[in-house]
């Protein structure tokens, strides 16, 4: 399988349900923030989901048969696009190349394991799952909880240290990347 070939430097997160990708996300942003990056994320999800609230003006726009909504107000702008079956689900690729280079300078993404691109997975021992990794060859980088059972090749870091994997993640992804 092609990698996904993004115009901005994209790096995911996979893991199995459960181990703390959202928790981490949340850790990280704001310190990736402080080295000066814009960050955009994109989040699969397993099942439908809604934004709007019964009632709302834009919840009654979309819900009267809209195929497209776009909420936009001084200080944000959302797009929820409607589709007609799974199948019309976009791929990465295409929702990372809709993006705006010019406001964004790194993606962090969660899910899409099955997807060739830069990944670092999260792995917890006490979970009892198998690691991803080597099986995974775009994995970068292990974060874990205690030392694996297993020899890696790749970084290993502390999945409870979120300074030194919001450095690796600079430092190691996305500065060379930059070259």
């Amino acid at each position: 399988m092609k990698p996904i070939d993004s115009h901005i430097p994209m790096i995911g997160f996979s893991a199995f349900s459960g181990t703390g990708k959202t928790t981490l996300l949340t850790r990280l942003i704001p310190i990736l923030k402080e080295k000066g990056l814009r960050i955009a994320v994109i989040k699969h999800a397993h099942h439908d989901f809604d934004l709007d609230k019964p009632g709302k003006d834009s919840y009654e726009l979309r819900k009267s048969g809209a195929d497209q909504t776009i909420i936009c107000t001084y200080t944000r702008m959302a797009s929820i696009t409607e589709f007609d079956s799974p199948e019309r689900e976009p791929g990465l690729a295409q929702i990372a190349a809709g993006l705006d280079a010019n406001l964004v300078d790194l993606i962090l993404v969660e899910g899409y394991k099955q997807v060739c691109f830069s990944k670092i997975e999260l792995h917890r021992g006490a979970m009892g799952t198998p690691l991803l990794y080597p099986n995974d060859a775009n994995i970068i980088a292990i974060a874990c909880d205690a030392d694996l059972e297993v020899e890696v090749t790749i970084p290993q870091l502390d999945i409870n240290d979120v300074d030194s994997i919001a450095d690796f993640i600079y430092q190691d992804f996305y500065l060379p990347g930059q070259a």
